[in-house]
């Protein structure tokens, strides 16, 4: 399996100057990266899965498959699939766990998951543990999608989409008994903004236990923290027909 994995490389949480571009990252513990197949591009031959594997890259399964002409690839693991399954994609297959076809031929209700934004480009959404959409609806060349956070938005219809819901639902109960777990995770200690001083937050400052005074939290670079924080004029605000639920931040 040489050619599916690779050591991941180290960043820190730098940019190309060196500098901290995103910050609470390092440490991590040296880690094999594994190459999954998010475009599901081996049409029409059929593969078994013949191991379900733990991948310290993401939250969900991955399950090893190994196709007819001998060929094996990673791909993320749905609720319900399980060793010697068949699976297969292509442009009509059957409506079963972790078979990939094009969302135009998708019955409404679908349950999906690893959905691509751009045909061709490979699943973008939907990929974390205990993930998926609903196909809820057809309008023209567009789909429009159910997603987890409530969003209802239109997708391109010829885009590939596997079926079913992503496993490891019960990641997100995992309790982290000590810090070490989180540094070899590549996870550093994050201090509060208001146990700061002002030169190094906004949220800094004052005398004893103070809150952040002032109407909304800021980031540490000063933009709202809160709120709809979502740019005003994306691109992408054209396709989205309903916002996130209540109480959920945009």
């Amino acid at each position: 399996m040489k050619n599916l994995k690779f050591i991941k490389k180290k960043n820190s949480g730098r940019d190309q100057s060196g500098k901290v571009s995103v910050r609470h990252q390092g440490g991590q513990q040296k880690r094999f990266y594994r190459v999954v197949d998010f475009k599901r591009d081996k049409r029409d031959i059929a593969g078994k899965i013949v191991a379900i594997e733990y991948d310290p890259n993401r939250t969900v399964d991955i399950a090893l498959v190994q196709y007819q002409d001998g060929e094996k690839r990673f791909i993320l693991a749905p609720q319900g699939l399980g060793l010697n399954d068949t699976i297969v994609s292509g442009e009509n297959v059957e409506l079963k766990n972790g078979n990939a076809m094009p969302m135009v031929n998708m019955p409404i209700g679908t349950v999906i998951h690893n959905i691509e934004l751009v045909p061709g480009h490979g699943g973008q959404m939907a990929r974390s543990s205990g993930t998926s959409a609903t196909i809820a609806a057809r309008e023209g060349n567009f789909v429009h999608l159910k997603l987890p956070s409530g969003e209802v938005r239109k997708v391109l219809a010829a885009g590939m989409a596997t079926i079913g819901a992503l496993g490891n639902a019960d990641w997100k109960n995992r309790v982290f008994k000590k810090a070490g777990t989180r540094r070899h995770m590549g996870i550093r200690p994050t201090v509060r903004g208001v146990a700061m001083n002002p030169r190094s937050h906004p949220h800094g400052g004052g005398e004893g236990r103070s809150g952040i005074g002032m109407s909304l939290p800021k980031t540490f670079a000063g933009r709202p923290a809160v709120g709809k924080t979502r740019r005003p004029t994306k691109y992408s605000n054209k396709y989205i027909l309903q916002r996130r639920k209540a109480g959920k931040h945009n």
